[in-house]
């Protein structure tokens, strides 16, 4: 069941985003803050998978989308992706950004699939010197 996360999920969260992104992985505190943040919109499936998005104006940044390792491919990011942009809808954004690493080919074709379309290509973004591949979707009432 996806739900807005509240505090008391931050430590999942955390362990989510340990077990996803490593060294990249949020701190306690910076998941906290985007569970209270007034622009934010965290949403949370069953403890291991959750996503979050900033919404500011008529944009919604996807900002982060994990799935614990063992629920992959299972079409878990896929549901949490559809609640994000309903969520990001309700709050008047009409299309939602994203950043990927530019190797990191299953998220590119996960949101290739989903409908997102790369705009833009920032050079040496990542930790690395990785390119980021900047991608959008037009968020539709259809979806």
């Amino acid at each position: 069941m996806i739900r807005a996360a509240a505090l008391a999920d931050v430590d999942a969260i955390v362990v989510i985003e340990s077990d996803c992104f490593g060294t990249d992985a949020w701190s306690a505190t910076l998941v906290a803050a985007a569970v209270e943040g007034e622009r934010s919109t965290v949403l949370i499936d069953d403890l291991d998978a959750y996503g979050v998005i900033a919404v500011a104006g008529d944009v919604a940044d996807l900002e982060r989308i994990a799935v614990m390792p063992s629920r992959r491919r299972q079409g878990v990011a896929g549901r949490v992706l559809d609640a994000l942009c309903v969520a990001a809808r309700a709050q008047d954004a009409d299309r939602m950004l994203l950043e990927v690493a530019a190797d990191n080919d299953a998220a590119i074709a996960f949101y290739d699939a989903y409908g997102f379309t790369t705009i833009s290509r920032r050079t040496g973004y990542y930790r690395g010197g990785v390119d980021a591949l900047v991608m959008q979707l037009e968020l539709q009432e259809d979806r």
